[in-house]
């Protein structure tokens, strides 16, 4: 097996070494508003659910340059609010526009054609098109070197309406394929196919 050593000669390949290795990841595709109102939208891969008492999620956007925070992370520092969606396929060509560098009040979401919606719980919207939105609160920001997690609360999910039976709530798995981040630089994987593994008594 190849060693690499993340402290000393491989340091600056950590990022390709890790996002190529730790996959697939789930994409928190990010919506956030600025101040003077404009919807921003990033993807981010560095991004799980870490809890459900209460439901905590975290982010990790960095910076567009050193000691410069991405949109997503100002935003989120000046107003505390974040809108977490998942994706399917239909809508990865818009995930990926919306991954290009803008100055600071530009909107990423122009010209693509998504519709905004109303969240319940806070101002920013949502990507009514997509099949999960989760209506964020930053608990707390955590810096580790020039790492930046953003700890976020989950106070409502939207979900489309086939993904759960409406009398029984049950999850109906077969209608849910959300797009998954693989190895950078452009490598992305399907969840159609799955495996279901029963846990042992």
């Amino acid at each position: 097996m190849h060693l690499f050593n993340l402290d000393d000669e491989h340091k600056d390949k950590a990022y390709q070494i890790l996002a190529s290795l730790v996959a697939p990841r789930p994409i928190a595709w990010t919506t956030t508003i600025g101040d003077e109102g404009t919807v921003n939208a990033a993807p981010f891969s560095f991004f799980n659910l870490f809890g459900t008492r209460p439901p905590v999620v975290v982010i990790a956007p960095g910076d567009k340059e050193p000691g410069i925070p991405k949109d997503t992370a100002r935003n989120i520092r000046e107003n505390g609010e974040f809108v977490i969606h998942l994706l399917d396929e239909p809508l990865m060509e818009a995930m990926n526009a919306t991954s290009a560098t803008k100055g600071y009040g530009d909107s990423e979401l122009e010209g693509l054609g998504l519709t905004m919606a109303a969240c319940d719980h806070l101002r920013v919207p949502r990507i009514e098109e997509a099949p999960v939105a989760l209506e964020c609160r930053e608990h707390s920001t955590l810096r580790i070197g020039k790492n930046r997690l953003v700890v976020g609360q989950v106070h409502r999910v939207w979900a489309r309406n086939d993904l759960f039976d409406p009398e029984s709530l049950r999850f109906r798995q077969e209608n849910y394929a959300p797009i998954a981040r693989m190895g950078s630089p452009d490598w992305y994987a399907r969840t159609s196919d799955l495996i279901a593994l029963g846990r042992p008594d």
